[in-house]
């Protein structure tokens, strides 16, 4: 199993110092220079896009803020372990940060499967669990899930903008849907069928294909069958290109509309002149409205960590993961506890992060509900809109 661990060397100077002599380490992942997170997600695979871009925005926005000295004084680090997008990866990843990296929180986990996977070792061990790339719904249940903290806003949410938009912008009446065959594909199934039957509607088609392949020409015959003028799409970027490269060879041409697990950017890439007119929902404004207060310190922090690479949705919600961390330190006072670091946030109330709106309370543990239209264009690039239009 691949282990990337940044910062290494200076964590462990840290406890060094702290076991002679300095601030006592009382909260694991805690010493007198640094407080260490965990992060357990795809680096390799048909979805390492996502890992890879939630890792390098949760740096920028940790750098971000060691360059201003830390939080209290304390250097953030991170440590990340591949799971490949693979649930028992995911969990022996777990168990690992937790038991033996002795990691203050778990941050940026990607996936339902892998976060239905490691989320209840967590919830056991009292360990925070925050920013998972994912809008399951399972993970929105405060009072049974203490130590979660979600960013982004849910597939439920997402869903029922996409066929409210689908409805009331383009009068569409017949939407079928493709979904990956796991909990992450069934809770965004399970968010399509509530906002149908709110409009008593039905899906006119549905097909599936296995995680972590490409097999997906079955699906697009079956889909076919069902004449949809749109179709839903709760996948991830490699199978999703593939599925609507396939249709448009088929010449099986309804409105696509994907998720914002489908990673946006990579997507666009793997679809090339394929993707024109494709639309996604996202959960985090869009990367490259540096107008935006959040957008603009973004743009910064990635390019003080990686000069070359291309902001987008996936590090931008990475970003957006890791500031929302740094506040609830600076909340949580110069003497941090994992249950200090959530009560921070649950009792913050509105938490502007330049122009990107939280608000976490007792019962409730997500902290956005925004969501966002996109559509790929006719140059192969992400524009933002309000509303769908007929291509």
């Amino acid at each position: 199993m691949a282990v990337v661990l940044l910062w290494a060397m200076a964590a462990t100077a840290s406890v060094a110092v702290a076991a002679e002599g300095g601030v006592p380490a009382t909260t694991p992942g805690v010493n007198s220079g640094a407080v260490v997170f965990g992060q357990s997600c795809a680096l390799s695979g048909p979805a390492k896009a996502l890992g890879e871009g939630m890792r390098l925005g949760i740096t920028a926005a940790f750098e971000e803020a060691n360059r201003d000295g830390g939080v209290h004084g304390r250097q953030l680090r991170i440590e990340t372990l591949d799971d490949r997008y693979e649930p028992e990866a995911a969990i022996a990843n777990t168990n690992q940060l937790i038991d033996e990296e002795q990691v203050f929180a778990l941050i940026g986990a990607v996936g339902t499967p892998t976060s239905k996977a490691a989320e209840p070792i967590a919830t056991e061990a009292g360990v925070p669990y925050v920013g998972a790339f994912t809008g399951a719904e399972f993970l929105r249940d405060a009072r049974r899930r203490p130590t979660v903290i979600n960013v982004r806003a849910s597939y439920y949410q997402e869903t029922e903008e996409m066929v409210e938009r689908l409805t009331r912008d383009l009068g569409v009446k017949r939407i079928g849907i493709l979904y990956q065959d796991d909990s992450y594909g069934r809770a965004g199934l399970s968010g399509t069928l509530q906002a149908l039957h709110r409009r008593g509607m039905t899906l006119v088609a549905e097909a599936t294909y296995p995680r972590n392949t490409r097999a997906v020409k079955t699906a697009v015959l079956d889909l076919r069958e069902g004449r949809p003028e749109a179709v839903i799409i709760v996948g991830a970027y490699e199978p999703v290109a593939e599925f609507i490269k396939w249709s448009r060879y088929l010449d099986f041409n309804p409105i696509f509309v994907n998720i914002s697990f489908v990673g946006s950017s990579a997507l666009a890439r793997a679809l090339g002149s394929s993707g024109k007119d494709v639309v996604v929902t996202q959960v985090v404004p869009f990367p490259h409205d540096r107008w935006i207060p959040v957008v603009g310190q973004y743009h910064e922090a990635l390019r003080a960590v990686a000069a070359s690479a291309e902001p987008g949705f996936v590090s931008l919600e990475g970003y957006l993961t890791g500031r929302v961390a740094v506040e609830a330190l600076r909340r949580a006072g110069p003497n941090p506890t994992r249950k200090g670091f959530i009560r921070a946030l649950h009792e913050a109330g509105p938490i502007n992060l330049g122009g990107f709106m939280l608000l976490y309370g007792e019962s409730d543990n997500q902290g956005s509900d925004r969501v966002y239209l996109t559509v790929i264009d006719g140059s192969e690039r992400f524009r933002s809109i309000r509303h769908l239009e007929r291509p």
